[in-house]
């Protein structure tokens, strides 16, 4: 099935659930819409890290303002990101400049860095969902993550995003320009820079990785480039050990609004 076709009849999918959100929700269903506000087309892609549920069919093609809602069955767990400057190859092979999953349009693996990601695990501890955005396998466009929903609490359920452009702030040394990565590949942003790598990424050394001697929060600290990171997107993680400006719980019942770009005018 072609990219186009998954994105018709996910949008299909959104349309119905709009309808059907408050019955969700009294049923404990957690709704995940996908809003893209960048200016660019994206493909956003899910992957599952406990079950072999895909969420949203784990891949599809979302113009620019366009909106697609799907649902995750309780405790799900995985993670949610953009593809950019992605060509269809085959009726189910896309390849992407940032984010492609092995050429698949549905994804059953991650997305090569460097990548922003949304990361859930809902119905965890005390029945609480878990959830935050990532820059630890780098960043190459802008996601926040807002809890909506009629019982939601805004004073405990946080905003976990990254809203600063840092591709505009990346280091030379850890930039992906366009002709790196495919240039021309389907409607990649207009920068040249179009992904930020980590510093894990660029370097591999253990104190950017915090693997070896650096393998623990106390032994890992910040470095000038997770430093940078956290400027730009202090509700997102910088690094591995980044939990206490980047975790967010929210209680049974909530919805996500995901948007991809959430900074852009």
């Amino acid at each position: 099935m072609g990219a186009i076709r998954i994105a018709q009849l996910l949008l299909l999918t959104g349309v119905i659930w709009s309808h059907v959100g408050l019955g969700a929700e009294a049923a404990g269903t957690t709704v995940f819409t996908l809003h893209n506000n960048c200016t660019h087309t994206i493909w956003p892609a899910t992957l599952s890290g406990n079950s072999a549920v895909a969420v949203g069919g784990g891949g599809f093609e979302l113009s620019p303002n366009a909106t697609v809602s799907f649902p995750a069955p309780t405790g799900w767990s995985g993670r949610l990101w953009a593809r950019t400057g992605c060509v269809s190859s085959g009726p189910s092979s896309l390849l992407c400049a940032t984010g492609d999953c092995s050429g698949a349009v549905s994804c059953t693996l991650g997305g090569a860095p460097p990548v922003t990601l949304a990361e859930f695990t809902l119905g965890g501890a005390d029945g609480k969902d878990f959830y935050d955005v990532s820059l630890v396998d780098g960043y190459n466009v802008g996601i926040g993550v807002n809890a909506t929903g009629a019982r939601v609490n805004f004073a405990t359920c946080g905003y976990a995003g990254c809203v600063g452009d840092v591709n505009a702030l990346c280091p030379a040394e850890l930039q992906v320009s366009r002709n790196k990565t495919g240039a021309g590949l389907g409607e990649a942003p207009s920068p040249s820079t179009v992904a930020c790598r980590s510093a894990c990424e660029a370097f591999g050394t253990p104190e950017y990785c915090c693997t070896g001697a650096h393998g623990g929060p106390n032994s890992c600290r910040p470095t000038k480039y997770s430093r940078l990171f956290k400027a730009a997107c202090p509700a997102a993680y910088s690094y591995a050990y980044d939990d206490p400006t980047s975790t967010f719980t929210c209680g049974a019942g909530a919805q996500y609004l995901i948007t991809f770009c959430p900074g852009q005018q």
